[in-house]
């Protein structure tokens, strides 16, 4: 089996795959001070929860978002799994010409989806990552990756809002029951829904004026279903985006 590795500033998402079928995902919380030996008991131990062991896994790639833990979980490969780990950045083969001004600084995560997006539509379209930092990523109708934009995310800007503002109380992201709140909760819940519902819908509309109004739409992310149903722009939601990715640019490479 394949494992895949998705480490992102918040959380980390690990799936196993045999060709192409996913045989099980898990997420958890990312700690950018973990060492290999960590990593590599909690991988056994989730492994563990549903009958597997390193033995049955024979190749495995990442990408990385917090670059110290790229090198610690190749590490993991190469002491558990007895093999070397494929990880996402410069001379890694993807089939995708990357057309931006640099391209070694584009984030490993937005490359991988941007091409499981393209496999997936096999056109122009916008994916949409809810994670620390909400990402916009745009690809051309002949699979070229042209660039996107980055904006604050949720759970940040919730977080800076309530750090900030005294008496402002910590809220969950339950859909609001109307747009105008009757409590301090409520109004806040609707302001970060609808507030990031709008900032979506405006710029995806933006990126549709250039790229032309029937580029598809995709959102991944943790996030995702909290905002997405709020949107009028996004089609649908791909909670493995990112894994079949990895998937992907795995068998470009071997």
């Amino acid at each position: 089996m394949l494992l895949t590795v998705d480490v992102g500033n918040t959380q980390t998402h690990i799936g196993t795959f045999r060709g192409g079928e996913l045989v099980q995902d898990w997420r958890f919380a990312t700690v950018r001070e973990s060492t290999s030996d960590e990593l590599g008991a909690a991988l056994r131990n989730l492994l563990a929860l549903r009958g597997l062991a390193f033995d049955d896994l024979d190749a495995s790639t990442v990408s990385s978002t917090v670059p110290q833990l790229s090198p610690e979980w190749a590490g993991v490969a190469r002491s558990y799994l007895g093999h070397e780990m494929l990880v996402v950045g410069p001379g890694v083969r993807t089939g995708m010409a990357i057309r931006i001004n640099n391209p070694d600084e584009l984030g490993a995560d937005r490359l991988v989806n941007a091409v499981a997006a393209y496999e997936r539509i096999g056109g122009a379209c916008i994916v949409v990552d809810f994670g620390t930092a909400n990402t916009y990523d745009a690809i051309s109708a002949n699979g070229d990756y042209l660039g996107g934009v980055i904006a604050p995310g949720v759970e940040i800007s919730v977080q800076a809002l309530t750090e900030r503002a005294a008496k402002l109380p910590r809220i969950d992201l339950n859909p609001p029951d109307a747009l105008i709140g009757k409590s301090t909760v409520e109004a806040i819940r609707s302001g970060v829904i609808y507030g990031f519902a709008g900032q979506v819908d405006g710029i995806v509309g933006r990126m549709r004026e250039e790229l032309g109004q029937e580029t598809a739409t995709l959102a991944t992310g943790g996030l995702a279903h909290a905002i997405v149903p709020f949107t009028q722009s996004i089609e649908e939601i791909d909670d493995l985006l990112t894994l079949t990715g990895l998937r992907l640019i795995h068998e470009r490479n071997h």
